[in-house]
């Protein structure tokens, strides 16, 4: 008889989780899965996915605003937000029974049901009360959306789990936080005709990111019509016969039909069992674990947004496939975590690696910056005034590249690529030496070479930084 029911149980079938199960099994183990919602996770049920599928939908709006420049003749285009529900739901789900398919097709045993560590070798599904024991655990359960501030009436707001099944397109909305997730749903609401307020405790959008392009973002939503209450939070929402009464911070009261709730995520550790075993958790509830992502309980692991590394769907998969590959292929691997490039799906976009012109200027003693803002050729005959901000941040004592930032159309295509020049260390003469594709706006990249600050100069102040050369060029 075997020591264990399985060699490796999973708890969470999101993404690392997935990944984990399916490594794991291709080096031969025994695996179980346990999920109590649908395969798939976050991203793809309710996060990334769907949101980038609504973000499409948005676009479409300038899209058909620009095409008249163009000698297109587009009818009065009206918009169906529950067509766009169901058209979304259908493909989440296909790609849903994409993971079931290729967990099956593994060897792997899914169990729809909520699990709990009882120890450090063996888990109970909630569903049967049947205990499973595993070889190695490995808890791959998320993060959830984290409700701030505590106020009365916070029983009356949804979250970005809740937005993508509305039964209709809230005509006002108010949404509460200054994150990526929080920008992103005013973007894309606010294209698709909602009237959208953004209210934060912070002075700006997207704290951590570089600040040009958080100021330029910040303008370019306001122009898209989106209405900001900086350091401005509610203090009550009340139910009326139609819609949400909200008072602020300032004895401001607005009337919506929405209040969404995007104040971050919290790792989802919660009733998992944890505490019991004594289990070292950091302050917000994430499982501490070392670089092979092994907790402080030797036989059980942690992947992903639950142990609040980075909170990144790409991150899981790569821890996930790095702890199967280390406990089961016999292939030590740790996942790098620096450089690791990132966007956020608003309209303009962003994308962004390494690190701020801020960030560098405190690490290191010389930091060259190159920048420029110009007019696309996309918006020559639209006659729309979208303008593309670009910005490479070097070492200036050993000319490597430490950070570059990008806001405009196509910024998360082009991060993903920089990012894998930055995680080569690629200097700014590498960026210099390579021939420009042209007309792009990514050949900005390869020929800026006059610097608007250097080494120990004073960073741009906001207005400056809008002053930048708007060459507004055509070719």
């Amino acid at each position: 008889m075997a020591e264990f029911d399985v060699d490796l149980f999973v708890i969470g079938a999101g993404s690392g989780g997935v990944r984990a199960a399916r490594i794991a099994a291709g080096y031969g183990a025994k695996v179980m899965v346990a999920e109590g919602f649908r395969i798939g996770g976050t991203c793809v049920i309710r996060g990334c996915v769907p949101k980038k599928l609504m973000v499409y939908a948005s676009r479409f709006a300038d899209d058909f605003a620009d095409a008249a420049g163009y000698g297109w003749s587009v009818p009065q285009a009206t918009f169906d937000w529950a067509k766009l529900v169901a058209a979304k739901e259908k493909e989440i789900s296909r790609l849903s029974a994409i993971y079931r398919t290729h967990l099956e097709g593994a060897g792997i045993e899914i169990v729809k049901t909520r699990a709990v560590v009882e120890d450090a070798h063996k888990v109970r599904l909630l569903t049967d009360d049947r205990v499973v024991s595993a070889r190695v655990i490995l808890v791959a359960t998320g993060s959830a959306p984290f409700l701030a501030p505590d106020i009365p009436g916070l029983e009356h707001t949804i979250t970005s789990n809740e937005i993508f099944d509305l039964r209709e397109l809230p005509r006002r909305i108010l949404i509460v936080g200054g994150g990526y997730i929080a920008v992103e749903f005013a973007s894309l609401l606010a294209r698709l005709g909602s009237h959208v307020t953004l209210a934060m405790r912070a002075e700006n959008i997207l704290r951590d990111f570089d600040e040009d392009l958080r100021i330029s973002l910040r303008d370019a939503l306001a122009e898209a019509g989106v209405m900001f209450k900086f350091t401005n939070l509610p203090t009550r929402i009340d139910k009326r016969a139609r819609g949400l009464a909200v008072s602020l911070v300032n004895g401001e009261q607005l009337d919506v039909d929405q209040v969404m709730v995007a104040t971050g995520r919290h790792p989802h550790t919660q009733g998992l069992g944890l505490e019991k075993l004594g289990f070292a958790l950091d302050a917000v509830g994430a499982i501490k674990v070392d670089q092979w992502s092994r907790s402080t309980v030797p036989s059980i692991y942690a992947v992903g947004d639950v142990t609040n590394r980075v909170a990144l769907t790409p991150v899981a998969v790569r821890e996930g496939h790095a702890f199967a590959d280390t406990v089961f292929g016999d292939k030590k691997r740790a996942v790098d975590h620096t450089n690791i490039a990132t966007a956020v799906f608003t309209t303009p976009e962003l994308g962004t690696v390494g690190l701020t012109e801020a960030e560098a200027r405190a690490q290191y003693a010389c930091g060259d910056v190159y920048a420029t803002r110009f007019r696309p050729l996309k918006s020559a005959l639209s006659g729309r005034k979208d303008t593309v901000l670009m910005k490479i941040v070097v070492d200036g004592e050993t000319d490597r590249i430490l950070g570059v930032h990008v806001l405009g159309e196509a910024a998360a295509e082009m991060a993903q690529l920089l990012g894998i020049a930055v995680k080569m260390g690629a200097t700014k003469a590498d960026f210099d030496a390579t021939v420009a594709v042209h007309p792009t706006s990514a050949e900005e990249f390869v020929t800026l070479h006059s610097r608007t600050a250097r080494c120990e100069q004073v960073k741009l102040d906001p207005g400056e930084a809008a002053a930048l050369p708007d060459e507004e060029r055509m070719a």
